[in-house]
């Protein structure tokens, strides 16, 4: 658990110091009140837990973990609109349209997915080969675009049965938290078994996460949780435990749990204890 709250401590500052209160300073303020407001940093962990894995820097690999934060934050600015999930409570604050208004909201996430890139590509490419950046941009807009975040958040739109619900959470959540794992795996100058052994295991933790996120959201308060809770079942959303029961939902966490565990096999103990701390902390979270 140290690891993770200090890593996410770094993380916190580093995110800091990347997007800094300058002009235009509406639109900087609007990016800084999400990005910097309280959060898991799941994504930037894993990238560099997997870093860290492969035998890369923590440093090295802060620059893609920043990124993947930002395309977080993002597509949360954009998920909150009253055009889609029209929310209110995003990581215990009002969601960030209802403080600065829908047209600056909606700039600020946009203005967040191409700066993502810029400070992964400047930052990044002093110390990465040119093949590995280049592979790294394109797992990121692959996990953004229309086989990834974007696509979820359609299908999650008109969703209906069970493996629909499966491809929602696989493009919508499991896909940036894929590319988290992978970014991390590329610019520790992992071998290609590595980075798709971490794909895998980012996967099952990815829908790991999500299956955790519909039990909560049908069993704590929305204080606990951090935002509204109950959202899902009174939109008639598509859920685990909606489709499976809440009972059967767990069980389903509890293979995932174990599928990730699995892909971490071969690795050495001290290597793997960060990403499987992360696993553990995801599939026991309480918010």
């Amino acid at each position: 658990m140290s690891y993770i709250v200090s890593k996410a401590e770094s993380v916190n500052r580093a995110l800091d110091l990347v997007v800094p209160l300058q002009e235009p300073v509406k639109i900087h303020e609007d990016m800084r009140y999400s990005l910097l407001a309280r959060g898991k940093r799941i994504r930037p962990l894993l990238c560099i837990a997997a870093c860290e894995l492969v035998g890369g820097e923590a440093s090295v690999a802060m620059p893609a973990a920043c990124a993947v934060e930002m395309l977080h934050t993002m597509s949360f600015i954009h998920d909150d609109l009253p055009c889609i999930d029209n929310d209110d409570l995003r990581r215990g604050k009002s969601t960030n349209h209802k403080v600065f208004g829908e047209n600056v909201a909606l700039l600020a996430g946009d203005a967040l997915l191409p700066f993502a890139f810029e400070h992964l590509v400047s930052a990044t490419s002093p110390v990465v080969s040119r093949v590995r950046l280049v592979r790294t941009v394109g797992e990121l807009a692959k996990a953004v675009g229309v086989e990834g975040v974007a696509a979820g958040q359609v299908a999650d739109i008109s969703s209906e049965g069970f493996c629909f619900s499966i491809i929602i959470h696989l493009h919508k959540t499991a896909a940036l938290l894929e590319a988290s794992a992978v970014l991390g795996g590329i610019v520790g100058g992992g071998s290609d078994d590595e980075t798709e052994r971490l794909r895998q295991f980012a996967r099952c933790v990815g829908l790991l996460f999500q299956v955790v996120e519909d039990i909560l959201d049908v069993t704590i308060s929305s204080q606990e949780l951090g935002k509204t809770a109950g959202k899902d079942l009174v939109a008639d959303k598509l859920t685990y435990p909606k489709i499976m029961g809440l009972e059967k939902s767990r069980e389903f966490a509890e293979k995932l749990s174990r599928d990730a565990r699995e892909q971490l096999l071969g690795f050495g103990s001290d290597q793997v204890a960060p990403l499987l701390a992360l696993a553990n902390y995801i599939a026991n979270r309480q918010n």
